[in-house]
């Protein structure tokens, strides 16, 4: 039977899984994963270049999807926007199986040359979280906010990674009162916006902002496209 590159590639992810708490999104681990999955080194190298690079990121958009689909399938009609912000961020936490390799992971991506790689899935992530609970800017609201929910994922995770509380129930606590402060962040922006005595001082930054536009989606419907996004 052909094995398709997804599928090879999923292989080597559920294998190289049970080595990482041991030695990291590292060669070592690359190695012992192609071992156990029966590929041929060379075909498991075609799919995944990076070596454990590439597993670790497709890892970690396994947790995206994960995450996407239980927001889908939650009935969250009864929440507030804060507060399906919030459930976003603990469903993609929870999708973690072993936090080892979520520390791994960090340990890899913080060195510099996977920095932006690392810096990328996060984005990601949190562009996922704001295209699935709706949200259509197209200005430079698009960017901010995907910015700032950036930064309380990052603080989150890194607080969740050393909670030992019931249920996470300590690291939920900190996701409330970071979103708080973005909260009285905006409140705050909005009334400089809404100061008559700052608006001219805000007229070219205001000019300057609404020339930035969010970046285009690929359309499904396009021939060709082989993982268009929407």
């Amino acid at each position: 039977m052909t094995v398709t590159y997804e599928d090879a590639k999923q292989q080597l992810l559920n294998a190289i899984l049970n080595h990482v708490p041991f030695d990291g999104w590292s060669e070592t681990s690359f190695r012992a994963a192609i071992t156990d999955s029966d590929l041929e080194d060379g075909l498991a190298r075609a799919i995944c270049p990076r070596g454990a690079v590439d597993l670790a990121l497709a890892y970690h958009a396994r947790g995206d999807a994960v995450m996407l689909e239980r927001i889908k399938t939650e009935d969250m009609s009864g929440l507030k926007f804060r507060e399906k912000i919030a459930a976003a961020v603990r469903y993609r936490l929870e999708a973690v199986e072993d936090k080892e390799l979520v520390r791994r992971g960090m340990t890899l991506f913080s060195l510099p040359m996977h920095a932006g790689e690392g810096a990328k899935a996060v984005w990601q992530t949190c562009d996922m979280i704001w295209d699935a609970l709706g949200d259509t800017s197209d200005d430079v609201n698009w960017y901010t906010k995907r910015a700032t929910l950036s930064g309380v994922y990052s603080s989150t995770l890194l607080f969740w990674l050393g909670d030992d509380s019931p249920d996470h129930q300590r690291a939920w606590e900190f996701l409330d009162r970071r979103i708080d402060d973005v909260m009285q962040f905006e409140k705050l922006k909005a009334q400089v916006r809404d100061n008559p005595l700052f608006k001219p001082f805000l007229a070219v930054p205001n000019w300057l902002a609404s020339q930035v536009k969010a970046p285009m989606k690929m359309r499904a419907d396009l021939p060709g496209l082989l993982n268009p996004r929407k």
